[in-house]
């Protein structure tokens, strides 16, 4: 068997150059649109991650944008917390929340749809993170065309 004679990688050490970006650095023009959906469960991938982080990312390049938590996407919303509501049980526990709340913080709207909440998942709306809109059934059709109509930008995500 051949010798390694590669150093070990450490701390700090590079795998791949980050800093080289091949696309421009859009913004958004004045009155731009975007909205990020979530039909996915809390905890079960990273796409709810992931997608509120570019939503904030959208907020920040200029999109006036918004957030629609339906179907399992709820659970995205909901306040958590062991052994008290909150409480971070285990490290990135939090994560939704925390996200989520920055999001509003800097101007973003999030609406969860109010069927899912409590014929789906047996929540009401005290049981959402302050902040976000609880929003009728018929209204999630009605938010994703207002935003086909102003053309918006739109990242729909579904995972079953």
């Amino acid at each position: 068997m051949p010798a390694v004679t590669m150093e070990k990688h450490k701390d700090g050490d590079f795998f791949v150059d980050y800093e080289d970006k091949v696309f421009e650095d859009v913004k958004a023009e004045e009155g731009q649109k975007a909205l990020v959906t979530f039909h996915t469960v809390a905890f079960e991938g990273s796409i709810g991650l992931v997608n509120i982080l570019n939503a904030i990312r959208l907020n920040r390049k200029g999109f006036e944008t918004s957030i629609l938590l339906y179907g399992p996407g709820v659970t995205l919303g909901i306040q958590r917390g062991f052994p008290t509501l909150g409480d971070a049980a285990f490290p990135g526990h939090q994560n939704f929340a925390d996200n989520l709340k920055k999001f509003m913080s800097e101007g973003g709207k999030v609406y969860a749809c109010r069927f899912a909440l409590q014929a789906l998942y047996g929540h009401g709306e005290p049981s959402l993170l302050e902040g976000i809109i609880p929003i009728a059934p018929q209204d999630v059709l009605d938010l994703k065309l207002i935003h086909v109509r102003d053309n918006a930008v739109i990242v729909d995500t579904w995972t079953v």
